[in-house]
Order: C-alpha cells, then sequence, then structure tokens
C-alpha cells in the first residue's frame, strides 16, 4: 500500500441519489485509500430523502452528503482529481468543464432510481437494485491494490510516456 490517497469524483446530472450514494460506499468501503468527491451539472437543494435513508439503515453516515456543483472541481482552484466517475448516462454525453490534471474518466451508468413512475414499492425496489449494483462496482474498485490503480493514474501515466516508470 502507498501513502497516497486517491481523489475520486462521481457525478450524475442531479447529485442527489447515485452519486451520493457512491460517494458514501466509496468511502466506507475504500478504508482510507480514497478521498472521495460527488456532483452534477444541475445538483438539487437537498439530497434524496429515500436515498438516505437507505444509507442510514447500512448504517452510513450522511449528515455530510450534500449536492454540490460539478463547478466546484473545475478550474485553477480545484482539487486535482486521479479518477472520475459518472454515475448516469445522461450527465455523461453533456460538455463537462475541464478537470484539472489528467483523470481517468469513466462511466459507471447506473439506471435512475429517482425517475421510476410506480407504486412506493417499485420505486424501493429499484433504490436498492441501484444500490446493490453501485456498492458491487466499488468492492470491485476497492479490490484494486495502490499500485494497480496508480497505473491508471495520470501521474503514473505521464511516467510510463517518459520511460521513468519502473515495472
Amino acid at each position: 500500500m502507498t501513502d497516497k490517497r486517491f481523489k475520486v469524483l462521481f457525478i450524475c446530472r442531479k447529485n442527489a441519489a447515485r452519486s451520493l450514494m457512491a460517494e458514501a460506499l466509496l468511502r466506507r468501503w475504500g478504508m482510507g485509500r480514497f478521498e472521495v468527491y460527488s456532483a452534477g451539472p444541475e445538483p438539487l437543494d437537498q439530497p434524496n430523502p429515500q436515498a438516505m435513508e437507505l444509507l442510514r439503515k447500512v448504517g452510513i453516515e450522511t449528515d455530510t452528503l450534500h449536492p454540490k456543483s460539478w463547478d466546484l472541481f473545475a478550474g485553477t482552484d480545484a482539487p486535482v482529481m486521479d479518477f472520475i466517475f459518472y454515475a448516469c448516462e445522461d450527465t455523461a454525453k453533456l460538455h463537462p468543464p475541464h478537470w484539472p490534471g489528467q483523470p481517468m474518466v469513466a462511466q459507471w451508468n447506473f439506471p435512475d432510481p429517482l425517475s421510476l413512475q410506480g407504486s412506493d414499492i417499485e420505486r424501493h425496489a429499484l433504490l436498492n437494485l441501484v444500490f446493490g449494483m453501485i456498492e458491487r462496482r466499488v468492492k470491485i474498485f476497492c479490490a484494486l491494490p495502490d499500485h494497480r490503480l496508480a497505473k491508471l493514474t495520470a501521474a503514473d501515466m505521464s511516467d510510463i510516456a517518459t520511460g521513468e516508470h519502473a515495472a
């Protein structure tokens, strides 16, 4: 394990459910290896109450989770991310702001649990399903050893490009 804490940003349009759940789950399962954030281009004023209740039911603190604009993570004063994951397909299609550095960007598309027009039971079931999908993806990401994660970051990629990387 290295001393580096990888910076991760989860993006979703409203930053009210999927990206906030991903942020909370990576904090839990990352065991201090990651500095985790979430944001969106059209953040709501408040997180989705059902998503926050689900997180609390599994023992995850939600007091610090709140929707944020992705503009906070763009520009020269923004923290330099190692990884940016889009949690929804429609946001990945938008023209994003300029991310400082050269983060690895990937799509982790999950269904929108807020868009289902069904009964309370159906909406709750979809939210639980999406939560499980996000948790599985986060656990797989956490299972990657630090040296593998470092190979995916811009700093290590520049070392490879200049021939300074030791295998």
